[in-house]
């Protein structure tokens, strides 16, 4: 299965250069190893008056494979997965 998913651009920094290998998410999708993932870099903070909500991706992406999937100590409904190149 394939997901798109909105991420901030602190994050998507951070997904980009290395540093952060994993998501946390609510598990409203079922995320599953193996399944593939578009993040795209979403940036409300530039809303302006006549924006849209489309118009607040900055068209960044990035493809990642989702890895390993856990509730481990995650918050009631919420899972934490790992990422890889795709």
């Amino acid at each position: 299965m394939h997901h798109e998913l909105k991420i901030l651009p602190p994050y998507f920094e951070a997904v980009l250069d290395g540093r952060k290998t994993f998501e946390i998410r609510k598990d409203d999708r079922g995320f599953q190893a193996g399944d593939t993932v578009t993040l795209k870099e979403y940036d409300p903070e530039h809303k302006g008056y006549y924006r849209s909500e489309e118009e607040m991706y900055t068209r960044r992406t990035h493809e990642a494979v989702i890895g390993y999937v856990t509730a481990y100590e995650q918050q009631p409904g919420y899972v934490v997965f790992s990422l890889r190149p795709n």
